[in-house]
Parts: structure tokens; C-alpha cells; sequence
């Protein structure tokens, strides 16, 4: 979400839309949210070029940190088995992990293939529950824009 925020306007119609949404939603609707990023999320955008980078970190600072511990590891194997994930979108587990573990009521991501995926919350929700947390809600800014 956060290169949404701070990339230039795309070309393409449907990346311009959720960049619109998204830039409307931190403006309008983040402080109705406590609102919590993960190192993860900081490793993703401090990645690529260096001016961008910058720009999405500066965006997230003074965003409060949840940490990855044995809980969110262990969670986050079991939802990489049970939702079948490709070794390229473990980190989408552990999102989804880091969300559940700390007990967030919202995971929110343009992620729609591996995370926000309407196919996939039955899986995701189980393996939550089977290990005794609470699955976050999980949506796009365009979901969380209220009414």
C-alpha cells in the first residue's frame, strides 16, 4: 500500500484507481485506525530505487513496529501449507501472521492474490483459529473507506 501512496500517477487505469483510493484513505480515514506497520513491511519499501524508497519510508515514520516472533513463524509456516503458497509469497503469510498475532483488526493490502482473496479466507481464517488467534479482517483501503 505505502508505494501506492507515494508513486507517481500510473498509466495503467486500475493502478491509478488504487492509488487515488489509497491516497484519499490515508488522508481521510488513517486517523480513525491505530495503525501498525512490521519490519517486513519496512524491508519492502525501503527496497528499489533509492528517491522512492526514501519517500515511502518517510510516509510510514512514526508508524509503531510489531515484531516477528516464534508465534508469527509458526503461524505463518502453517498458513504457507495450508494455503498452498509459492516460495515467492511466504512473506504474504507472514503478514497475514503478524496481523493475526497481534491481534489487529485489520490487515489492509492491494495484495489480492495471496492475502486479500476471497478464495483464500476460509483457509486463512482456519488456520488462524486452529491456532488459537483471531483473523484480522482483511481488505483493500477501497473496503475501509466507510460511508
Amino acid at each position: 500500500m505505502p508505494s501506492y501512496l507515494t508513486a507517481w500517477p500510473s498509466r495503467d487505469l486500475i493502478r491509478a484507481g488504487h492509488q487515488q483510493i489509497t491516497k484519499e484513505w490515508w488522508q481521510t480515514r488513517r486517523s480513525r485506525f491505530d495503525n501498525f506497520i512490521s519490519q517486513l513491511v519496512l524491508a519492502e519499501v525501503g527496497a528499489g530505487d533509492v528517491e522512492a524508497a526514501r519517500e515511502r519510508l518517510t510516509a510510514l515514520q512514526g508508524i509503531p513496529i510489531l515484531d516477528a516472533n516464534e508465534a508469527v513463524t509458526d503461524l505463518a509456516d502453517a498458513l504457507t501449507v495450508s494455503l498452498a503458497l509459492p516460495q515467492k509469497a511466504v512473506t504474504d503469510a507472514v503478514h497475514i501472521a503478524i496481523s493475526a498475532v497481534h491481534g489487529m483488526h485489520f490487515l489492509l493490502t492491494w495484495n489480492c492474490t495471496h492475502i486479500a482473496n476471497a478464495e483464500m479466507s476460509g483457509a486463512i481464517e482456519a488456520a488462524c483459529k486452529e491456532r488459537g488467534f483471531s483473523c484480522p479482517v482483511i481488505c483493500t483501503p477501497e473496503e475501509l473507506m466507510g460511508v
